[in-house]
C-alpha cells in the first residue's frame, strides 16, 4: 500500500523538485547536479524496491504482535485514535531517529539518506534500503497498545510525507513554527557535519521532541550548514552506498582480537573503535573545506545517464504497481533488472570502464528479453508492437553508448 501511495505522490514529488531547481537558478543558487540528483533518486527506487521483499519485517511483525499481544482493541473509526497514533508515532521515530545517530548498527542504514553533499528536494527521496531490518522493533509499542495495521501504515506514511518539503534551502526561518514543527531550517541542521550542528533536531513532524530531550540546536546565520557525513562516501555507486558502513564496521569486527568488542562495536557510535586497532590506526581529522565530490563527465554522457535513468524509473513504477502478481522468483528477476540499471549508471557516471562492458551487457540481455520470451517478466504480454519498441530502446542505447562512452585507449 506504502509503496503504491508513493507511486500516486512522485508526480507531485517531481513538480515541486522542477519548482525548487527554477527557483535556485533565479537566485542564481547552483544547488543541483545531475549526477548527485541521479543518485539520491536512485537510492529512493531501490529503496521502494527492497520495501517490497522486506514488508514481512517493516509490517508483517507489527501486524503478528498487534494479533497475538495487543493490549487494548482501539477502532480506526475513533478520531482520537488517529491523533494520539500519529503522535505516538512521531515520538518513537524521533528515538529511532536518534538512535540512528548513536549506534553503528542503525547508523549503516541510516547514513544512506545523509551521504549526498547537496540539500534539495532530491535529497528527500534519497533512502536507505536496509531500515526494515531493525527499524521495525521501535515501533511495536504502537502495536501492543491496540493500533490497527490500517492505522499504522497510514501514519507511517504521513510522518514520511511529511518530510519530503523539508529539505529545501529555498524556504527561510518560519518564526513561531519553528519552534513546534520540524521545518526546512530545523532540519538543516540536522543534515549539517559542522561541530556546532552534529546529531541535532531528529524530530520527524514535531521538533518538540528535541526541545524535550535536549537535541535541539537552531540554524545560525553565521554559521552556514555543511551537508554530508563525516566520513564522505565518494561514489556515485547505489549499492555501495548501502553497504560502506556495514563493511567498514564487519571490517573493524574481523580485525579486533577482543571477543566482546566484535559484538558490541555494532551497538557503540559511528566512528567507534576497539582499543587494539585504534594502536595500529592514525586519528583521521575531518577537513571541513574539502572539495564536492562531483566527477567531471562530459555532457553527451550525462545525458546519456539521464535519459536511462528516466526511462527506467517509468519501468521501476511499473514494477511496483505490478509485483503483487508476480510469483517470487520473477519479482527477483525484474529487481535485479532494475537495480543493475541504477548500479551501472553510478559507475558511468565515474567513468569507469568495466561499467561501459557491464551497461553493454545490460542492453544485449533486454534485447533478448523479446526475442525469446512472451512477457515482460511475466507482468506484461509482449504483442509485436512491444517487442519492436524494447528491440529499438535496447539497439539504440546501444549506438549511443557506443559513441559517447567510447572505448579507453
Amino acid at each position: 500500500m506504502q509503496e503504491k501511495i508513493i507511486i500516486f505522490a512522485s508526480p507531485v514529488f517531481f513538480l515541486l523538485i522542477a519548482c525548487e531547481f527554477i527557483i535556485a537558478q533565479r537566485r542564481q543558487q547552483h544547488l543541483y547536479r545531475i549526477n548527485d540528483a541521479i543518485n539520491s533518486l536512485s537510492l529512493g527506487v531501490i529503496s521502494q524496491i527492497a520495501g517490497v521483499f522486506l514488508k514481512f519485517l517493516s509490517v508483517g511483525m507489527y501486524a503478528w504482535v498487534y494479533q497475538h499481544s495487543a493490549l487494548f482493541d482501539l477502532s480506526e473509526d475513533s478520531v482520537w485514535v488517529w491523533i494520539s497514533g500519529l503522535l505516538l508515532y512521531d515520538f518513537l521515530y524521533y528515538w529511532l531517529h536518534r538512535m540512528g545517530h548513536q549506534t553503528n548498527l542503525l547508523w549503516a542504514a541510516h547514513v544512506v539518506h545523509h551521504q549526498s553533499e547537496a540539500y534539495n528536494l532530491t535529497t528527500a527521496l534519497r533512502q536507505t534500503s536496509s531500515g526494515a531490518l531493525f527499524g521495525w522493533i521501535f515501533y511495536l509499542p504502537l502495536a501492543l497498545l491496540g493500533y490497527p495495521v490500517e492505522v499504522f501504515i497510514v501514519i507511517a506514511l504521513i510522518d514520511l510525507l511529511y518530510q519530503f518539503w523539508i529539505h529545501t534551502q529555498q524556504i527561510g526561518k518560519l518564526g513561531w513554527f519553528d519552534r513546534v514543527f520540524v521545518s526546512p531550517s530545523n532540519h538543516r541542521v540536522h543534515h549539517g557535519v559542522n561541530d556546532l550542528y552534529l546529531d541535532k533536531n531528529y524530530g520527524g513532524i514535531l521538533i518538540l521532541w528535541d526541545r524535550l530531550f535536549g537535541s535541539f540546536i537552531e540554524e545560525q546565520d553565521a554559521h552556514p550548514v555543511l551537508f554530508g557525513t563525516r566520513s564522505p562516501l565518494r561514489s556515485w555507486n547505489p549499492i555501495w552506498a548501502n553497504l560502506e558502513v556495514y563493511a567498514a564496521v564487519a571490517k573493524s569486527a574481523w580485525q579486533t582480537e577482543n571477543w566482546w568488542d566484535k559484538w558490541r562495536i555494532w551497538l557503540m557510535p559511528p566512528g567507534w573503535q576497539p582499543n587494539d586497532l585504534l594502536r595500529k590506526t592514525a586519528a583521521q581529522t575531518f577537513d571541513m573545506a574539502r572539495p564536492e565530490y562531483n566527477p567531471p563527465l562530459a555532457k553527451p554522457k550525462l545525458w546519456y545517464c539521464l535519459i536511462q535513468f528516466t526511462l527506467c524509473l517509468q519501468v521501476g513504477t511499473h514494477f511496483l504497481l505490478r509485483v503483487d502478481s508476480l510469483a517470487l522468483l520473477p519479482a527477483l528477476a525484474y529487481a535485479g533488472w532494475l537495480i543493475s540499471v541504477f548500479f551501472i549508471l553510478g559507475g558511468l557516471m565515474e567513468q569507469r570502464p568495466v561499467y561501459r562492458r557491464l551497461e553493454q551487457a545490460r542492453l544485449s540481455l533486454t534485447l533478448l528479453i523479446p526475442i525469446f520470451s512472451e512477457t515482460w517478466f511475466s507482468t506484461l504480454d509482449l504483442d509485436l508492437n512491444l517487442k519492436l519498441a524494447i528491440a529499438l530502446y535496447a539497439l539504440l542505447s546501444l549506438l549511443a553508448l557506443s559513441r559517447f562512452f567510447e572505448k579507453s585507449k
